[in-house]
């Protein structure tokens, strides 16, 4: 379908908008910039009743939030949720409108725990206001359907291919994350991985924290999924529930990853322990059978008087015969026991 295309970037405008679209305009999805959106927004709810925007907001300029207080209606809930300490996902209902809490990963996410941020959204029937602090990839896969023309009917629809999009990039990064492990899987059986543990624990420690901050919260959607608001159909209901479904099941799969990976740690601790312990062991052996030669050494080295065959002609090979002698019967004992283990 045909599209009117603004300059999209991932910066801002002066009033700290990164991109707007109208939805329900005919067959057209209009971008907006904020002018555009302003006028949009002064007019009456009854004169476009089929339409509804989505403005979508970069809090790293300072002019985002006072934007916002100036020119859109939103729920305390939401301008809280934006100065709160807890990020974890949740979408909750507040004076008809819900406030989501999404958690999600930067562009070009390298397995670092700073690569994690926030997106916070305020969805109604007729505006959708989502911001975030850094550029996030499902927010950006949203923004690429929308552009290439796909259909979004309603506002719950929107935040529902959100959550979609979020499922995808986490099942994007557990594919990532399982052909490292099954690299390293594949080196610890050939003995060649015993160094790549700080690698699995960095990873665990990041899937750890992926896990924590992306879990929806049960009791905020029981509640949402529960006693929806008036304007979201049931369709749209039915496909949130699913939706959050199929997250849960990326969730279960990267719990499994993290058990797998903690064993392979356990198998690499075993194997370093193993290791150490025969290195100890070799050690242990080398010790006792220089044991005699160091005995006789430390007492022919001392400078007193009376020491045995000091003058004797054949005194140096008397002393390592009998070096010699109670080394090798060391080194039959060493035998014997490491045979009785």
């Amino acid at each position: 379908m045909d599209m009117e295309v603004a300059d999209l970037n991932y910066g801002s405008d002066p009033s700290g908008l990164v991109w707007g679209f109208l939805f329900g305009r005919g067959a057209q999805v209009r971008a907006l910039d904020s002018a555009a959106a302003l006028e949009w927004l002064s007019q009456p709810a009854q004169q476009a009743p089929a339409e509804f925007i989505w403005l979508h907001f970069n809090l790293a300029n300072a002019a985002s939030e006072n934007w916002l207080k100036n020119h859109v209606v939103l729920a305390d809930e939401f301008y809280e949720t934006l100065h709160e300490g807890s990020r974890s996902t949740r979408i909750e209902l507040a004076d008809n409108s819900m406030i989501a809490v999404i958690n999600d990963v930067l562009h070009n996410f390298s397995f670092e725990a700073s690569d994690i941020s926030t997106l916070w959204l305020s969805v109604t029937e007729r505006v959708v206001i989502s911001a975030r602090r850094a550029p996030l990839s499902s927010i950006e896969r949203l923004r690429q359907a929308v552009t290439a023309g796909e259909s979004i009917r309603s506002a719950a629809e929107l935040l529902i291919h959100l959550l979609r999009d979020q499922a995808d990039v986490l099942v994007n990064i557990v594919r990532v994350a399982v052909a490292r492990v099954d690299d390293i899987e594949d080196k610890l059986l050939d003995g060649r991985a015993l160094h790549k543990r700080e690698d699995l624990g960095a990873l665990r420690r990041v899937l750890v924290r992926l896990q924590r901050l992306l879990a929806p919260e049960p009791s905020a959607l029981f509640r949402l999924l529960m006693r929806p608001t008036g304007w979201v159909a049931e369709l749209d209901t039915q496909e949130l529930r699913q939706s959050t479904e199929e997250f849960s099941v990326v969730l279960s799969d990267m719990s499994s990853l993290q058990e797998r990976i903690k064993l392979l740690q356990e198998e690499i601790a075993a194997r370093v322990s193993e290791q150490n312990n025969r290195s100890l062991y070799v050690l242990t052996i080398v010790t006792v059978l220089a044991l005699p030669i160091n005995i006789f050494a430390g007492m022919l080295g001392m400078n007193v008087g009376g020491i045995p065959l000091a003058g004797h002609p054949h005194g140096f090979l008397i002393v390592a015969v009998v070096v010699l002698t109670f080394t090798v019967a060391a080194g039959l004992l060493v035998l014997r026991v490491q045979k009785n283990r």
